[in-house]
């Protein structure tokens, strides 16, 4: 089941934190709880990509992308993602999380969010390729920017992420079926 009430507690505790602008890190920290857990007692990889929305919602929240979403009725979506798993977490360890924006393309926006623990290790990582709906198609991100009163260009992503969704670009779609 989906965390709504850890989600809920996320927006209520950072509602009134400070604006974060395009360039900044939202910080957060959350429990690995037993009903996170897989048979094998550790995260469950599909928990993960859950919590990791624990700290990308705050995020959008915190930049005023909330307020554009209320305000022009448009959802957000995750389009894609690639997640690299390094360190078992296990039963009530705490894990700090860090999410941030790497840039946007013309239809998509890129959010990187890491999981750490105590020690400074790094659980885990993701990229997540983001985009807002609206009528039942893509918003450009030009139209977002625009909306968020951005007139900035967005920074290099980073070789290895552009290569990441160039090779998935390339993927074909639908699968075959067999």
């Amino acid at each position: 089941m989906y965390p709504f009430i850890r989600l809920a507690k996320e927006i209520v505790k950072f509602r009134s934190a400070p604006p974060l602008g395009l360039r900044d890190v939202h910080v957060s920290h959350h429990r690995i709880w037993p009903w996170d857990l897989d048979f094998m007692s550790e995260l469950n990889n599909g928990r993960t990509l859950s919590i990791f929305d624990l700290g990308r919602i705050p995020f959008a929240m915190r930049s005023g992308l909330f307020r554009v979403l209320r305000k022009r009725k448009w959802g957000l979506t995750v389009a894609g993602s690639v997640v690299r798993y390094r360190r078992r977490l296990t039963v009530l360890e705490r894990v700090e999380m860090q999410s941030r924006l790497l840039g946007w393309d013309g239809r998509f926006v890129y959010i990187e969010q890491s999981m750490w623990v105590k020690d400074g290790t790094c659980a885990n990582h993701g990229i997540f390729r983001t985009a807002l709906v609206g009528n039942g198609k893509m918003v450009p991100t030009e139209d977002i920017l625009k909306e968020l009163g951005v007139a900035d260009t967005s920074p290099d992503l980073p070789d290895w992420v552009a290569a990441l969704f160039t090779a998935d670009d390339s993927r074909p779609w639908p699968p075959a079926r067999v």
